[in-house]
């Protein structure tokens, strides 16, 4: 029964904490206060120390439901990012749900090679992000580059429509075309200045050996590359010889443990100017290369 009378009080943020803290604790999580803190913080574009700094304030009834309901999806498992429903990337903030794959840091990189190249060159005209998922490597080169058009494809017609809201969302200025199909197929014949892409690289037998969260919860045809994690790789090899204008950049995000195969297969296929650049930590990441004629 709600109390009533003189007594009673709006719950501040510290009940809200108190409250989740026990609910991520009874789901098992090791470090409950943390976890709530963290996903205050996210769920209102604060930090943690400022999430506890202003414990005592009233959240408004939206807020606490919101947080309520986050903190019960993080309670199953679910990863943070889909509990809160943004996920970070460069200077964007995307909305992600179990339709798209959570943005990593390392693909923030892949997005820095591309800039980095068209501002040395002084090269734009349009870019192509293949398998776009929640549009986060489409919107940072829109937002940041300076090109004619970005065109962002998928075959999940459900990542598409997480991807059309964050453009409306976070960019909604920016040349983004949104198309449905696999590969480069939704491209047709129109030839681009720039193509990347973070395909699905893993194994099938390293995705059941995934961590839970990421197993159970992020769409698995944005992980699995087939048998030998490079299927999408050789498709995008392949196809891109004719949609990638003379002197254009290919570039993927790639798994570290294959990257000298992925190399071997790329010249294979006529790409004798790739080459493998290292993340932010070191690992061999991208593949970049250049159509020569």
């Amino acid at each position: 029964m709600t109390p009533s009378g003189p007594a009673s009080r709006a719950p501040t943020v510290g009940d809200l904490l108190r409250a989740a803290e026990a609910r991520l604790g009874a789901a098992g999580m090791p470090e409950p206060r943390r976890e709530a803190l963290t996903l205050w913080a996210a769920l209102t574009r604060t930090s943690a120390g400022a999430a506890w700094a202003g414990r005592a304030a009233a959240p408004t009834p939206e807020m606490a439901r919101s947080f309520a309901d986050a903190a019960a999806t993080r309670g199953t498992g679910a990863p943070l990012a889909y509990a809160a429903g943004t996920a970070a990337f460069r200077s964007l903030e995307v909305a992600v749900d179990p339709r798209v794959l959570i943005p990593r840091p390392e693909t923030e990189g892949l997005v820095e090679h591309v800039l980095s190249w068209c501002r040395a060159r002084g090269r734009w005209g349009v870019a192509a992000d293949i398998g776009t998922g929640s549009g986060c490597i489409a919107l940072s080169l829109a937002s940041e580059g300076a090109f004619d058009r970005v065109i962002a494809t998928d075959v999940s017609e459900a990542a598409l429509a997480v991807a059309a809201r964050n453009a409306a969302a976070v960019a909604p200025h920016t040349p983004v075309e949104f198309r449905a199909g696999d590969l480069l197929w939704p491209i047709g014949p129109e030839q681009v200045d720039v193509l990347v892409s973070n395909p699905p690289y893993v194994t099938a037998d390293e995705w059941t050996a995934l961590e839970a969260g990421v197993r159970e919860h992020e769409p698995r045809m944005a992980l699995v590359g087939g048998e030998d994690g490079l299927a999408h790789v050789r498709g995008l090899l392949r196809q891109a010889v004719s949609r990638l204008r003379e002197g254009g950049l290919l570039a993927l995000e790639v798994d570290c443990r294959r990257a000298g195969r992925t190399l071997a297969c790329a010249r294979a296929y006529g790409w004798m100017t790739a080459r493998i650049a290292p993340d932010l930590f070191g690992r061999e990441r991208y593949l970049l290369a250049t159509r020569e004629t």
